[in-house]
């Protein structure tokens, strides 16, 4: 097995006397898409926002190989190769999808305060590759204020996808898209993980796509972790089908 690119230990987050994070500790490898799922308010999100920078954690440590990156801002946690979207699409209404793409792309190069000057002539060529690998070239003169609500997150991808991430974080990436809209979507995120090495990790309501997609499911129950296996044992473990999918084993999704 190679090693992780990603690797959470003791994970915790509290908000008052609520831990949201109870001691999660999973890992991933690249080239590997991991499923983080659980019923509503198991921790998936804050679990995101720790490792992504969004929130800081009250203990356990995030390590990117050697590097821990827990508690470090996001935009240095987007430094060291961390990229993440967003369960409701953060873009700019004014800009063009390239151009969003565009300024990602002056962030990676760290030439972001030219940005509102330089965006629409900067990597024009890099900008509409990266929105050709999620299916969404046709939309490059679209301005994303005017995006359907399945283009922007194909359009949020590619943006993520401008920093060439090890580790890619997806924070429900199907939600409110159509059934082709998820499948392409989904199929995307696993080109780039087998293709460039990435680790994609995501969380996701829709078992069918968990359960397609997913190499190795982490499952989250009131913030701890109750399962972590190959998805053909999550779905038949008792403990998931009691507190997650809410069924018997002889019911379970096949």
């Amino acid at each position: 097995m190679s090693a992780p690119a990603l690797a959470v230990h003791g994970l915790v987050k509290t908000f008052g006397g609520v831990r949201a994070v109870d001691d999660v500790s999973f890992h991933a490898a690249p080239g590997e898409l991991l499923a983080l799922i659980g019923p509503n308010g198991a921790g998936k999100s804050t679990c995101f926002a720790c490792i992504g920078g969004q929130l800081k954690p009250n203990g356990g440590a995030v390590r990117l190989g050697e590097r821990r990156i827990d508690g470090l801002p996001p935009r240095r946690v987007w430094r060291h190769g961390v990229s993440r979207t967003f369960q409701i699409p953060g873009l700019f209404d004014s800009m063009t999808a390239a151009e969003c793409v565009q300024t990602a792309l002056l962030s990676r190069a760290r030439r972001l305060l030219d940005a509102w000057r330089r965006a629409p002539r900067f990597q024009t060529g890099r900008a509409r590759d990266l929105l050709a690998r999620v299916d969404a070239a046709h939309l490059a003169a679209t301005p994303c204020g005017a995006l359907a609500h399945g283009d922007a997150k194909r359009v949020e991808l590619a943006v993520a996808l401008a920093n060439d991430p090890g580790v890619l974080l997806l924070d429900e990436p199907t939600a409110g898209m159509a059934a082709a809209e998820r499948a392409a979507l989904m199929d995307a995120a696993a080109a780039e993980a087998r293709r460039h090495g990435r680790a994609v990790v995501f969380t996701e309501h829709d078992v069918d796509i968990v359960f397609t997609h997913a190499d190795r499911v982490v499952v989250l129950d009131r913030g701890a972790v109750a399962a972590d296996a190959a998805p053909d044992r999550v779905r038949r473990d008792p403990r998931v089908q009691r507190v997650y999918l809410g069924e018997t084993e002889e019911t379970a999704p096949c």
